[in-house]
């Protein structure tokens, strides 16, 4: 079977908002948006120049769910937790997220794969991001 992730979804309250900070915080440019009118749903995609992508959707009438202030915490609940991405730098893509106005949840350190550190943030509404430090392959 051939598979390849294509994108993480996240349910967010304030479309505008969110699309703004993802799309400074990463660098993200936009692929698509759309809006179905029956739910009411809205969305838009994002791209990041390495090919990964993040989709952006907001409904009228959501409430918050998962708002775990760390990954420990967030393992608590069953379901979604967070989304990861890579870096060969950890320390300053920690301090540039956090400069853009990313929660900081668990500062640079070890990660428990052996040979690789990691961190954590918040995205504004609160959702979990790693980021884990990992040469180009």
């Amino acid at each position: 079977m051939r598979t390849r992730l294509d994108h993480v979804g996240v349910n967010v309250r304030d479309l505008a908002a969110q699309t703004a900070w993802y799309t400074k915080a990463f660098g993200l440019t936009s692929v698509f948006e759309f809006h179905l009118e029956g739910p009411g749903l809205s969305g838009i995609v994002l791209a990041h120049p390495h090919g990964w992508r993040i989709e952006l959707l907001a409904r009228p009438g959501s409430a918050p769910g998962l708002r775990a202030p760390d990954p420990l915490t967030a393992a608590l609940t069953e379901g979604y937790g967070h989304f990861a991405v890579t870096t060969p730098e950890l320390a300053p893509v920690y301090q540039a997220l956090v400069a853009h106005g990313a929660g900081e949840a668990v500062p640079p350190g070890p990660s428990p794969e052996p040979g690789i550190r990691m961190a954590w943030v918040t995205d504004p509404e609160g959702n979990l991001i790693e980021l884990i430090e990992k040469n180009a392959e």
